[in-house]
Order: C-alpha cells, then structure tokens, then sequence
C-alpha cells in the first residue's frame, strides 16, 4: 500500500513511531507524482532535490525529539501562489513565468516550524482567477475522478493531487470559493478560515479583502491540524487577527446533539442540480438523526452576492495586478518603441483572457462615473449581506449547503462563458464576502460517479463549530479513493 493512501495525521503517527521515515514518505510521493501527472497536471514545479534534502533535515530533528508535532516529515504541495524562498513562483500566468522569490509566505513558514516537506507548487487558474483551473498558463489540470472533467478552481491543482494521492495535503487560497468547490468536486475536504486568521502575507493577492489561505486533505481531522499550524497572529499582514482558540484538533467530537443547524431555502432551490440537493438533504438527515436540530430558512440577498463579489474582487485585482509591468520582474515583451508601450505590450502578451477581463472589469467599476454607481453599491450591499448572516448566526450554531450547484463539469465546456462559471460560486462566495469560515466535506456522489460537497458555514472565528459538525457528519461515512489513487 501506497504511504500516499494515508491522511497526513497517519503518515505523521508512523514517521514518529519510526516505522517509515521522512525520506521514504518523500520518495513515496514523487513516486506517485511521477506515475500519475501525465494524466493529472496537478503540478506546475516538483522540487525534487529540495524535498529530498529537506526531508533528510527533518528525519534527523525528529529523532533528536526536536520535532514531534503531527505534520513532522509528511509531504506537502504549496498552490503556486504562496511565496516560497528560491522556488520559481508563478501564480500560473506568464507575466511571472520566470519569477523566483526571496522570502517565504508565513503561512508556508509555519508548515516548515512543524517540519513539513514541500514537494512542489500545485497548477492553479491564473492568478487564481477562475473555478476550473483552465486558465493556467500551464494547461488545465484534470479532476481524478475523471479526467474528462475539470477539478474545479482555483485551487484545482491542489484538490486534484490530494484526491489523486501524489501528496497527503496542500495548501489552497480562497477568494470566492477556492478552496471548497475544487475541494467539493474531488471528493476532498477544505476549509476556508475566518479572514485574518491565516496570515496573508508571501500571498500573491486578487482580491485583498477576500483572499484567505486554507487547508486541501482527505479528511476533517487533516484539516483541523493543519489549520492550527498555519493559523497566527503575523505583525508583516495588516489584516492578520490576534485571536485565540486556535486548537482546532480539539473540536474533532462526534456529537451534534442539540446543535441547530439551519439550511437556507435559497441555496436549496433553482439552479440546483437534483442529484446534488438529494445528497444534501440526505446528510442533513444524518445530521439530524444523531441530534441536531436542522430547521429551513430564508437568507436573503443571495441573488446579490455573485454582482457584488465580481465587482469588490475585480476593483481589487486591478489594483493589485498593476504592479505586474515588466519593469522589475516577470515577463517582458521583447520589442517595444517606449516605456508605455513596453508596459501595454508586456501585460498584453503576459496575462490571459480571463485575467484580461477582470481587469477591465475592475477598471471600469472604479472609473469616475462609475465608482459610485457600482464599487461603492457592492460595498454596501457586502455589509448587507454580513448583516443578514449575523441574523441567521442569532439563530443558529452553522448553516449547511452545497458547495456546488453541480459536480464537476467537463472540460471545456466553462470557459465558453464566463458568466455561467461565475455564477457556479453563488452557494461560496458569501463566506468570503462576510469574512466567516467554511468547510466542504464530501457527502455522495451522483450517477456518474463525480463526488458531491456539503459546505458547512460558522459564523466568524467560530471554526470549531463547522469541523465538529463537519467531523460528526465524516463519521456516517468512509472516505472513498478515487480510481486514479
């Protein structure tokens, strides 16, 4: 049996009791890397030799008992928008094809504090924009299940390499569903932090009031102490929050007994593919049978929230995607007659259509005449949609929906229009718009065998909540490996 069909938790029990050692989880990985990215792409750079050595460092600091933490020595791939020191970083776009950093993402730091390995940088939509990962410059990745269908995005490369067991675990990004819907159609689990709670800084930004860094593993447990690792307090992130509880692991209890759970009607309507609602429904029952108390209710505003991301989040990337100029680094056209044409040129040629889109689309909500009209309607109608789900948290302990309104779609068939693929975020991109946490657990599959995601919302700072929900649910149910593990 492959080390790789271990969760990360499994794998770190054994390299502690020394029945396997770090190199041989290492070895084991790039093994099944090598074997299963032909067919995958869930990889844009492997790291070999770097992992090799660094699991050599790792073994030695186990054994002297300086390292006895649960993710000590277990391999882990890093989406190609985390910064990471002398590792190429791209964000899958070609304006930064070339580009290698000088510093490390905190969030990447204190995965090695805790003596993970990183094996390599998972492929992603460019510059995170997208849900199928098919805008990488790189060429799509394919969901495992099957490979005539997309993993989903952004996050894809890192959902699909977990679900195929090339890597324990990943770590995604989140700006408006990222992490739980590719998580949703692989048949993996994710969690999207309270914003604040993992620091943001070595991120590569779209949207920065929207993104946060996450969790990609086979189950609830994985998730819960990898999110405690990364999770902290990071005086170089304006935006990182002091908070405590941050023991996650402790939430990890099978019972829900008199937790109330409520499921919003418009999550449950059109638009809703009945497979998946069926799904839905059937482990909302589950729930309900070992004790919660599951109730139907209105949220409203929910037809608003996909207008007002697209706004909030493409008014930020413009901004934030201005620096990529070809002045300092990255791609550079090679013949251009001044300076402002050498900045056209350069983005023209080095970004790709989708990102090309929400640029002119951020540009223009933030235009005179248009700021009002548009980007500060979005902010506004974003405080309403936060204050509508502080009503439904005075009421209930989490909110269950789909993740997804379909499973995985194929490939190809998205891009074609854009407008469909946004609004396949409608059931996540709240969380984000309110800052509040949420998990995708896998609950079915439909009659094509794609997996099926049930998404678990918590009000802010309340992640214990969800995983514990989340947790109970895992029980009524065994992790299912996909054919290409």
């Amino acid at each position: 049996m492959s080390l790789m069909s271990l969760t990360a938790v499994e794998l770190g029990n054994k390299i502690r009791a020394g029945e396997v050692t770090a190199g041989e989880a290492v070895e084991d990985a790039l093994a099944a890397i090598s074997a299963k990215e032909p067919h995958i792409h869930g990889f844009v750079t492997v790291d070999e030799e770097g992992a090799r050595r660094r699991a050599a460092q790792v073994q030695k600091q186990i054994e002297d008992g300086t390292l006895s933490g649960p993710l000590a020595g277990v391999p882990v791939a890093i989406k190609d928008n985390m910064c990471i020191q002398g590792m190429k970083t791209t964000c899958s776009s070609r304006i930064l094809h070339n580009f290698v950093p000088t510093y490390t993402a905190e969030a990447v730091r204190n995965l090695e504090r805790a003596g993970a390995v990183v094996v390599g940088k998972t492929n992603m939509d460019e510059f995170a924009m997208g849900s199928t990962t098919e805008t990488s410059a790189y060429g799509e990745t394919k969901n495992p299940w099957n490979t005539n269908h997309v993993p989903g995005g952004s996050s894809g490369g890192s959902c699909a390499v977990v679900a195929a067991e090339e890597c324990p675990y990943a770590l995604g990004s989140d700006t408006g569903g990222s992490i739980r819907q590719p998580s949703s159609f692989c048949g993996v689990t994710g969690i999207k932090p309270t914003y604040g709670t993992v620091s943001r800084y070595g991120l590569i930004a779209y949207g920065s009031s929207l993104d946060q860094i996450g969790p990609v593993a086979k189950d609830v447990t994985d998730c819960a102490a990898i999110l405690e690792v990364i999770a902290s307090h990071d005086p170089k992130d304006s935006t990182s929050v002091e908070r405590e509880g941050l023991d996650f692991t402790s939430a990890l209890v099978d019972d829900v007994q008199g937790m109330k759970i409520g499921i919003p009607r418009d999550y449950m309507g059109e638009g809703l593919d009945p497979e998946v609602r069926e799904a839905i429904m059937a482990a909302a029952d589950e729930l309900k049978a070992k004790g919660a108390i599951v109730e139907e209710f209105d949220l409203s505003l929910v037809e608003y929230a996909i207008p007002a991301y697209y706004i909030i989040a493409c008014a930020e990337a413009s901004s934030n995607l201005a620096r990529f100029d070809g002045v300092k680094y990255g791609y550079r056209t090679k013949e251009y007659q001044d300076l402002h044409n050498m900045y056209k040129k350069s983005r023209s040629e080095g970004f790709g259509a989708e990102v090309k889109r929400r640029i002119m689309l951020g540009s223009f909500v933030l235009s005179s005449g248009y700021y009002d009209a548009y980007y500060i309607k979005a902010l506004r109608t974003k405080a309403l949609i936060k204050r509508a789900f502080d009503a439904a948290f005075a009421r209930y302990d989490v909110i269950l929906g789909p993740a997804a309104p379909t499973t995985a779609p194929e490939l190809g068939k998205s891009l074609s229009d854009p407008l469909k693929m946004y609004l396949g975020d409608i059931y996540t991109i709240s969380v984000n718009l309110a800052g509040l946490p949420g998990i995708s657990v896998p609950c079915g599959r439909d009659s094509r065998g794609l997996p099926i995601g049930l998404q678990l919302m918590g009000n802010c700072f309340e992640e214990k909540k969800i995983i514990q929900a989340a947790y109970a649910y895992e029980q009524t149910r065994k992790y299912e490996h996909c054919p290409m593990a």
